[in-house]
């Protein structure tokens, strides 16, 4: 007959064949640390991720503008959680430079990330921020019917696509640098449409413009050459009286790096400009000239500052 395994009644000669009485909770315990310790590692693994806003959409549409006879491509924010069946969104219009690309706020601008990161912080509500191609026409009626397309067709094409508020509590305007030029003009304007405003090295002289300055150069104020006449005729000081011979104040952000010197100085007499007068303003001079690094450090307290309004 044949005798069974030792090997199946006994265990290794270095332990005994029963396990004490206390193995078993010992054992228990073991698991029990170990699975706090792998709930620790993965809440390490995540922690670093767990501040990050969520991703707004950004995408580029075009539609004909029948001011300017011919398609009109514009950049749009959405914010994370857009939705057109929600609450209407407050809507913010950003000018870009000139020769600039409506793209610049988001690709040298950083603009997407600030938009989440401030309302991830609830510091700016959900907002649709919208990015028309302008091209070099300074946002005025000469090479074409610019600023009569962006009151005329872009406001309304927006309204009628995209969930946003269609009166002046829910619209904001802003622009840097030939952007800045034209936000303010339509700031001064057209009061009646929006209720905050941020310029970033504002291309705005209350006299001409420097002999560096492109205004002297893109063929908007003169027809073959800058005439001072066409320039005065569209820039801020002509809109002064009519604005404030109407009832709005429209709160103004204004920054320049120090290192743009025409331009800090200029945005400098348009704040002082503009507290004298009794409109609320805000100036902001910070290291740096004319370039996107200084825009972009410049943009969250610009955007905190413009939306501020809204409601």
């Amino acid at each position: 007959m044949r005798r069974p395994s030792r090997t199946a009644l006994f265990a290794s000669p270095f332990a005994p064949p029963f396990a004490p009485p206390f193995a078993a909770p010992r054992a228990a315990l073991l698991r029990a640390a170990l699975a706090v310790l792998m709930a620790f590692a993965t809440f390490a693994a995540l922690a670093p991720f767990a501040g990050r806003a969520a991703a707004g959409t950004v995408a580029m549409r075009s539609f004909h503008a029948t001011a300017l006879g011919r398609d009109w491509p514009y950049a749009v924010y959405l914010p994370t959680g857009y939705h057109t069946d929600a609450a209407r969104y407050p809507v913010l219009y950003l000018l870009h430079g000139n020769n600039g690309d409506a793209m610049d706020w988001v690709t040298q601008g950083d603009l997407q990330n600030a938009a989440d990161t401030l309302i991830a912080r609830h510091e700016i509500p959900p907002v649709v921020i919208v990015m028309p191609q302008g091209g070099t026409d300074w946002y005025v009626d000469r090479k074409e019917k610019m600023e009569t397309a962006f009151f005329a067709d872009l406001i309304p094409e927006i309204e009628s696509h995209f969930a946003v508020e269609n009166e002046r509590g829910g619209r904001a305007i802003g622009g840097v640098s030939m952007g800045g030029f034209g936000a303010l003009r339509y700031t001064l304007e057209h009061p009646e449409m929006f209720c905050g405003t941020l310029l970033l090295s504002p291309a705005v002289y209350a006299g001409e413009p420097p002999l560096s300055s492109s205004a002297r150069r893109v063929g908007v104020f003169g027809e073959h050459q800058f005439d001072p006449h066409v320039w005065h005729t569209l820039n801020y000081p002509a809109l002064w009286s009519g604005y404030f011979g109407r009832p709005w104040r429209i709160p103004i952000f204004i920054a320049s790096g120090d290192d743009d010197l025409v331009i800090q100085a200029e945005s400098s007499l348009l704040y002082t400009r503009l507290r004298e007068a009794g409109n609320p303003a805000a100036l902001r001079i910070v290291d740096g000239g004319h370039v996107w690094p200084v825009w972009r450090q410049l943009l969250p307290a610009a955007l905190k500052y413009a939306l501020a309004c809204v409601h």
